[in-house]
């Protein structure tokens, strides 16, 4: 996958979902893995054209285990001049050690999005872009359907009220394999998850169940997301039955 077809996929998410509007301050919530890292390549290749001009800042939640190492990405961000803020958290110690908690990664994301969120207004943007592509879309309506019985997913541009911040998700038309590819194409540093839980979760059993259903009835993602589109979610309508 080369940069050219990142930015074609971010410019047609940014464009059909207007994403994007002039003098936008947007942060990007850099987990150190292969997809954020990925949507930081991209929107500061975009800054480069898009006709709406932008400013991009990227922000990391340390969630204060040991063995994270994010030298790589501060001298990537050094390098693509791109102000990097860390935010320093306890929350792994109050998770793991202090309430020792079974199912961790739903408080754990409540409260690194609480993290972030600060960092984010503190650092003056008015955007936050979340590195969510095509299969954490659809595993993201699967888990809804298997687990709570509705048809439902994130929107592409999400407003908070209460944060007076728009999340924006403009790496939705990639493919994690297209991810996978630039990631090696490119050498992009990314950073292992340090967490003892990753890889244990209720979406990974979802993501190998798509990828079994894909692997036996070929096509099915790509009927799954466009079921999507047409679904009436809020959020989602395109103008003009574009596609």
């Amino acid at each position: 996958m080369k940069m050219q077809q990142v930015l074609s996929y971010i410019r047609r998410a940014v464009d059909d979902y207007h994403m994007i509007e002039k003098g936008d301050r947007i942060a990007v919530g850099i987990s150190g893995g292969k997809d954020s890292l990925t949507l930081l390549y991209g929107l500061h290749g975009l800054m480069r054209f898009y006709p709406n001009t932008f400013n991009i800042h990227a922000v990391t939640v340390d969630l204060g285990f040991d063995n994270l190492n994010l030298d790589k990405i501060k001298e990537l961000c050094e390098n693509l001049e791109i102000p990097y803020t860390i935010v320093k958290t306890d929350i792994a110690n109050i998770i793991f050690n202090e309430r020792k908690e079974t199912n961790p990664c739903s408080l754990c994301a409540k409260m690194r999005k609480g993290a972030l969120n600060e960092a984010i207004k503190s650092a003056g943007c008015n955007k936050v872009a979340y590195a969510h592509h095509k299969d954490d879309v659809v595993e993201t309506m699967l888990m809804s359907l298997i687990f709570e019985g509705r048809f439902h997913t994130f929107s592409p541009v999400t407003y908070l009220d209460r944060m007076d911040l728009t999340v924006i998700r403009p790496l939705m038309y990639m493919n994690e394999a297209d991810v996978i590819g630039f990631v090696n194409k490119y050498q992009v540093p990314v950073v292992k998850s340090p967490c003892p839980a990753d890889g244990y979760t209720k979406r990974e059993y979802t993501k190998e169940l798509l990828k079994k259903l894909n692997q036996e009835n070929p096509g099915v993602k790509e009927r799954m997301f466009t079921a999507i589109q047409n679904g009436n979610l809020k959020g989602w309508c395109l103008e003009n039955g574009k596609q």
